[in-house]
């Protein structure tokens, strides 16, 4: 089984993205590259090369989605596994595990101080 290490964290919020920073960081040990549009991650997924995104849904300009659809379209990045962190866990809400390679989604509020476990357990069981 591989070891998750590298982790692509998209947010426009800047409190939710230095909470996830600590608590991926400081509690989980990962590295991460964390961006406040998806656009931005159709740039630097390929420097960055991660193993993982972690996406919120609603972003300006390209959604959480949308920005992991163009990421699917690059090669060597077609499955690259994702986890959605987001509000919306509403009856009606859109179903995002469309691909076979989205893999969860956390809801917020989240506890800054399991998330990183979350993610690992979800990454585990997925291996």
């Amino acid at each position: 089984m591989t070891e998750l290490t590298k982790i692509l964290h998209l947010e426009d919020d800047h409190e939710i993205l230095q909470i996830t920073g600590m608590a991926l960081e400081m509690i989980g040990g990962y590295t991460i590259l964390q961006l406040d549009r998806g656009e931005k991650a159709l740039s630097a997924i390929e420097e960055f090369a991660p193993q993982l995104i972690l996406s919120d849904v609603q972003m300006p300009g390209l959604t959480g989605p949308e920005a992991v659809a163009e990421i699917r379209k690059i090669p060597g990045y077609e499955n690259i596994p994702t986890i959605y962190l987001t509000a919306r866990l509403m009856n009606g809400s859109p179903n995002l595990l469309v691909h076979s390679q989205d893999w969860a989604i956390i809801g917020k509020p989240f506890d800054p101080t399991t998330l990183a476990d979350e993610i690992r357990d979800v990454w585990n069981a997925k291996q």
